[in-house]
Order: C-alpha cells, then sequence, then structure tokens
C-alpha cells in the first residue's frame, strides 16, 4: 500500500463534502466547477476541476491509488481549516478514520471446541467401553434412586416442632401456640355529627345542631328549601316594579312591611307571605 493511501482517500472525501454543502450544485461535475472557482478566487490555490476528479475516482471511487503532489496536499488541507497535509494527518479525523477502517476489516474467526469430553475408555470400539458404559449408566441410576428418597415426618412430630418454633417467635419457653388461634379484630365505629336543625337570625335560617342548648335561638327540624332560598331582603329602597314584580312575597304587621325571597310564613309574626304587586313595591319598597 502506498504511503498515507488513507489519509489521502480521507481528506479527498472531506474535501468534497464541503465542496458540495457550499453549493447549490447537484450534479458531480458541477461541484467539482464550484469548487476550482472557490479555490482560486478564496484560497489563490490553482487546481482544475479534472485533475481533482482524477484524484477522486481512482483512490475513493475504484478504492486505488493516485499520485497526488505534497503541494496540493497542503493545498487541500488548508481549504479544510488545516496547516497543511502533516497537520490533517496528526488530527482527529485521521485517527478516526483509521479507526472505522480497522473495524470494517475486522474478521472475526469461531472456533467451535467440545466443552465436555466422554473419557476414551468409554468411546472405543471395545470390551472395556462397553463396561464403562455399564459402569455409569449404573452409576446414574443408582444416585437417582437415592435422591428420590422422601423421608417420612410423622404427624406428632411435626405439630411438635410447629408449637416449639411458634413459641420462640413469641419469646415465651416452652408455651406452645396452635395454629388455629385467632386474634379478633373489631372495626371502630365512627359517628359523624350532623346538623339536622335550624333557626332563623332575623335575615334567614341557619343550621344548627339539634342538642344546640343555647336559650336565643328557637330551633325547629331543618328544611332544605327554606335554608337554601328565603331570605328576608334588607334593602328595601332597591326594589322597583321592574326587578321585584312577580319574584319577591311580602309580609305586612301593624304597619310595617317586610319582603322575602321566597313563598313561606314570616318567622318573625306566623302570618303567611302573600305576593307582592305592583302597588307594593311602589309604595313599601322604597322606603
Amino acid at each position: 500500500m502506498s504511503k498515507f493511501l488513507p489519509e489521502r482517500k480521507k481528506l479527498l472525501e472531506d474535501v468534497f463534502d464541503k465542496a458540495s454543502n457550499e453549493t447549490p450544485e447537484t450534479s458531480f461535475s458541477g461541484i467539482l466547477k464550484n469548487l476550482e472557482i472557490v479555490l482560486r478566487d478564496e484560497y489563490k490555490i490553482t487546481l482544475s476541476y479534472k485533475t481533482f476528479e482524477n484524484y477522486y475516482k481512482a483512490i475513493v471511487k475504484e478504492e486505488g491509488d493516485y499520485p497526488i503532489k505534497s503541494l496540493i496536499l497542503d493545498d487541500l488541507s488548508r481549504y479544510l481549516g488545516f496547516e497543511s497535509f502533516n497537520d490533517y494527518c496528526s488530527g482527529w479525523k485521521s485517527f478516526e478514520y483509521k479507526v472505522n477502517q480497522a473495524l470494517s476489516n475486522l474478521v472475526i474467526t469461531v472456533i467451535n471446541k467440545p466443552i465436555i469430553k466422554m473419557p476414551e475408555f468409554l468411546t472405543k470400539q471395545s470390551n472395556l467401553g462397553i463396561l464403562g458404559v455399564l459402569l455409569v449408566g449404573g452409576f446414574l441410576a443408582g444416585n437417582k434412586i437415592i435422591n428420590n428418597q422422601t423421608p417420612t415426618i410423622s404427624k406428632e412430630s411435626l405439630t411438635k416442632n410447629l408449637e416449639i418454633e411458634n413459641a420462640q417467635v413469641l419469646g415465651i419457653a416452652h408455651i406452645p401456640v396452635t395454629m388455629e388461634s385467632k386474634v379478633s379484630q373489631q372495626t371502630p365505629t365512627i359517628s359523624v355529627k350532623q346538623q339536622n336543625c335550624m333557626y332563623w337570625d332575623d335575615k334567614e335560617y341557619k343550621l344548627a345542631y339539634c342538642d344546640d342548648k343555647n336559650p336565643k335561638i328557637e330551633l325547629k327540624p331543618i328544611d332544605e328549601i327554606l335554608v337554601a332560598y328565603f331570605q328576608r331582603i334588607t334593602r328595601k329602597d332597591t326594589l322597583t316594579v321592574d326587578n321585584a314584580y312577580g319574584k319577591v312575597w311580602y309580609s305586612k304587621h301593624k304597619g310595617n312591611v317586610e319582603f322575602f325571597t321566597s313563598d313561606g310564613i314570616d318567622p318573625e309574626n306566623g302570618k303567611e307571605l302573600r305576593k307582592a304587586t305592583e302597588y307594593i313595591i311602589e309604595t313599601y319598597g322604597r322606603q
């Protein structure tokens, strides 16, 4: 093999790759013609595209050899950013290329060898060979018979051993623990106290515990509808026919009118509510 042939091949490949990335040309000759212009104008290197084509075809495509002057190798290395061809060869690209080449040419030979060899006296065609087979067969059969023997354990012995082991686990000497013993478990009952009563607080109904002993409130069974929707309207001055007619109820007691958001009984005087008319709203709504 000629000197530095792998390095020269890799150099030509790198130059062509860089040239193809720097031009919109896609044809082989078009890329090389553009490379000739770039080398001449930007690097002051004189190299015809035809000469580079001869190098590339002979060394890269045909994997042969072709003489390249040292000056041209240095110029192409400068195009790739190296000071010289020696600098290019000492770089990581040359080392990487050598590794790839070595791996591609690596041949792994696997040699199959027998792992277990039978003794010669078993394989030879002789009386000793037959005797050896009989001896080995008898040994294996006897060993299987011995290994297949299952020891007999009495029920009393098993029970006694279990009792001793259980006693040792509990840390109590000579106290047997039967396997049938169970620990009773009781699930605790958790009771949640609920507010099943309500009381009137002058504006609305509020929830309360039925065992509440507060003397200032009057408890009654919960009515979810009243708790959710029944309220006294505290800002009567905001009521108008447009926003209140058909939507509010009222109670009149001793000349005082109170408006509510739902039908029902006035909690203050126990009177049944009435639907508010336009007259009631206009007369008492702005007070």
